[in-house]
């Protein structure tokens, strides 16, 4: 259950993210309040994953899933520019959350 807590809160690190990006194009405090709620809803998720997880396990795997979701996000959805070499280092982030999922105590 704390794994599938954890990829929830995955996937809202990537919408948050992406969600500053939004509210920095639209200007008003109104937008603002998008990425606000989506953090305290991604912290709660986390902590709550964390109670089945160690948090070291949970951490890494939250940060670079999201990394790597918010860069094809923002590519596919905002048209960023994804080059060879960060294709190469996204690879190796989620070779290196595999690494540290398998080896989880949890």
């Amino acid at each position: 259950m704390a794994w599938l807590v954890l990829g929830i809160a995955v996937v809202t690190e990537i919408v948050w993210a992406l969600s500053l990006k939004w509210a920095a194009m639209r200007g008003s405090w109104i937008a603002s309040t998008v990425p606000i709620s989506l953090s305290f809803l991604n912290m709660g998720l986390l902590a709550l994953a964390m109670r089945g997880l160690p948090a070291g396990t949970a951490y890494a795997v939250w940060t670079g899933l999201g990394a790597v979701g918010v860069v094809i996000c923002g590519a596919v959805f905002l048209g960023e520019k994804v080059n060879g070499m960060q294709g190469v280092f996204m690879v190796l982030t989620i070779a290196g959350v595999i690494g540290t999922k398998y080896f989880a105590q949890a």
